[in-house]
């Protein structure tokens, strides 16, 4: 494959490594005697954890609907590792917030994203992973837009 390729594929190989961690993170809190944790409900968790909190921009943050959103919450309520509360400076709106169970699973998350990393740097070497790393948190602007031609290709 050429750079070019590499360039081409990217988004595919960006969800190919966030596919990685993901099923690395499983495998490790189900080591750690954690319950089988969805992925949706693992998306949740990181929005949570990054300080999203509202279960309406947690929804347009992984461009689901409202309504998904509010079913994987109320998986996780049953789960016992998050509750919904009032937001502080609106007491009519919810917003969600870890359980001392969530926060335990939270940190064994963490320890697990470090372990991760570790053995992705020694699989490709520290330098090399890093400067990815630091690409990929470049602000990258905002989504591209792209105005419409009128005409649709069909096969």
């Amino acid at each position: 494959m050429t750079a070019d390729d590499d360039i081409k594929h990217l988004l595919l190989s960006l969800l190919q490594g966030f596919y990685w961690f993901d099923e690395g993170l499983q495998n490790y809190l189900q080591a750690r005697g954690w319950p089988v944790v969805t992925r949706p409900q693992s998306m949740v968790m990181a929005n949570i954890v990054l300080g999203v909190r509202r279960p309406s921009d947690i929804a347009r943050r992984l461009g689901v609907s409202r309504q998904a959103i509010h079913a994987t919450i109320s998986q996780m309520i049953g789960l016992g590792m998050v509750a919904l509360v009032d937001e502080p400076s609106n007491r009519r709106v919810k917003v969600m917030a870890l359980t001392p169970l969530g926060e335990t699973m939270r940190v064994d998350a963490q320890q697990a994203m470090v372990v991760m990393g570790e053995e992705l740097g020694r699989r490709l070497g520290k330098a090399r992973l890093l400067e990815a790393a630091q690409l990929l948190h470049e602000d990258w602007g905002d989504p591209m837009t792209f105005e419409s031609t009128g005409a649709t290709k069909r096969d």
